[in-house]
């Protein structure tokens, strides 16, 4: 039972796939987010490295990055109040 589930979870993921590929509007929307996602992990990292915010590190993980991608730069504000928030 669990190999059918996996096999329908990888064909339907494959078409989708192909659907997105083939259209260029999809792909271009999929480049535009990748893009988004390197600047996002970019702009954390540096943030992190450079040490800017006064001893706070957001760490680098795929909730934060698609936070950050999907908000820009109030996304990174928005991180930096919930670490804020935490750990006081």
């Amino acid at each position: 039972m669990k190999t059918l589930w996996t096999a329908t979870l990888a064909l339907s993921a494959g078409t989708l796939l192909l659907l997105l590929i083939r259209r260029r509007a999809a792909r271009d929307g999929l480049l535009r987010f990748a893009t988004h996602l390197i600047a996002a992990a970019a702009a954390i990292y540096l943030l992190n490295y450079a040490g800017l915010a006064g001893g706070w590190h957001i760490p680098l993980n795929p909730l934060t990055i698609g936070l950050v991608a999907l908000l820009g730069i109030p996304g990174i504000a928005l991180v930096y109040g919930l670490e804020w928030l935490l750990a006081s």
